[in-house]
């Protein structure tokens, strides 16, 4: 349903879901070495997911720069949506941190069976894009 981003002192980005096929454009932006945590929304209605997982995957310039996994477990179905917020981690600072990331995200469970797929890409700068 929805993908926000967390950070202390900041307003929650909340970022719908799913991406806008072929959505050309930065999808947000991050401040460098800010804490930030990913807290995802969603629903099951017919069927239990069992061992739903979660990957991110990111590059800079066609490298590798990060990947993430995080199991978010078993779901049966129910009316209310789930809420899954994952630990706390830091963007990166420096001068070679900053600038444009591309990324894929998946979340699939214990059959391999994938439920969202979506690719993006987002900004680290020296600072918070202004909320105005």
């Amino acid at each position: 349903m929805s993908l926000s981003i967390l950070s202390p002192g900041r307003p929650d980005m909340v970022l719908p879901l799913p991406v806008e096929p072929n959505g050309k454009g930065v999808w947000f932006t991050l401040k460098e070495g800010s804490p930030y945590r990913l807290k995802f929304t969603f629903s099951v209605s017919n069927n239990i997911v069992s061992g739903l997982r979660y990957t991110n995957t990111v590059w800079k310039t066609g490298l590798k720069v990060d990947r993430a996994k995080e199991m978010l477990g078993t779901f049966s179905p129910q009316l209310e949506p789930y809420t899954y917020v994952t630990p706390e981690d830091t963007t990166p600072s420096g001068m070679f941190a900053r600038g444009s990331y591309s990324a894929r995200t998946k979340f699939l469970d214990d059959d391999r069976k994938c439920y969202l797929e979506i690719n993006y890409t987002f900004d680290i700068r020296r600072e918070w894009p202004s909320t105005s």
